[in-house]
């Protein structure tokens, strides 16, 4: 809980650091992609919830009951699109952007923290194919958790615990892809996936507001980058200081 806390405060000298360092020029492109990519998602999601829900509901071929069964497969069939949606949106944002974050991150750590450094940051071909990478890893992760947990949510009482546990999941693996763009100039691949799971609530204190920024309709999806991302380049930059 203390390290989940400690990636939520980083977030409160976010729009500071960003305006000190004139980043936001540096954050446009970023921001375009999230814009359109949310759109772009959020339209398909929308146009396959129904269809969907009717797909599960036709594998209940007996009349009773079958109303019944319509509603809880409309109403799964949003939550898993709308799920769906979340994860995909992330993981696909997370990865375009790799090739922008990691110059503004390093940006971060030699202006604002160190003053300068000795790491140098990757060709953007090199930190796109890292980006894809770590989101394919994540995505597959995710999915695979994400199934039992949103069918367990169809559960009385026992449902409200899954929305959490969700949510959570999210946050853990969004966290995780900011603070990727910090770790790839000091780490290998396998070091940094071992360093998340090490600072996992650093990881999900980070995903939480990642999370929330995406429940705010239109100006979420275009903020989001920026906070997240300097947030997550301060608190993993003392994580990796205070390893040493």
């Amino acid at each position: 809980m203390s390290e989940i806390i400690k990636g939520f405060k980083a977030y409160f000298g976010a729009y500071e650091i960003i305006s000190r360092l004139k980043l936001w020029k540096y954050f446009a492109i970023p921001m375009i992609l999230s814009l359109l990519v949310a759109i772009c998602i959020g339209s398909i999601s929308y146009a396959l919830s129904d269809t969907i829900g009717n797909y599960i509901a036709g594998f209940w071929v007996w009349e009773f009951g079958k109303t019944t069964v319509e509603t809880i497969s409309t109403v799964f069939g949003g939550l898993l699109i709308l799920t769906l949606g979340f994860i995909t949106f992330k993981h696909i944002i997370l990865a375009l952007s790799a090739p922008f974050m990691g110059p503004i991150s390093k940006k971060i750590e030699d202006d604002y923290i160190k003053g300068t450094s000795e790491t140098k940051v990757s060709s953007s071909l090199e930190l796109l194919v890292r980006g894809i990478r770590i989101s394919v890893r994540n995505l597959m992760r995710e999915l695979i958790l994400t199934i039992p947990i949103l069918l367990i949510g169809l559960i009385p009482v026992i449902g409200l615990f899954s929305t959490v546990l969700l949510f959570l999941m999210q946050a853990y693996f969004a966290g995780f892809g900011n603070m990727d763009y910090t770790l790839e100039r000091h780490f290998s691949y396998k070091e940094s996936v071992l360093f998340v799971k090490r600072n996992r609530g650093i990881a999900t204190g980070n995903g939480i507001v990642f999370m929330l920024f995406l429940l705010i309709p239109f100006i979420g999806v275009i903020l989001v980058l920026p906070f997240s991302v300097t947030a997550a380049t301060l608190e993993t930059i003392k994580l990796i200081e205070e390893k040493k």
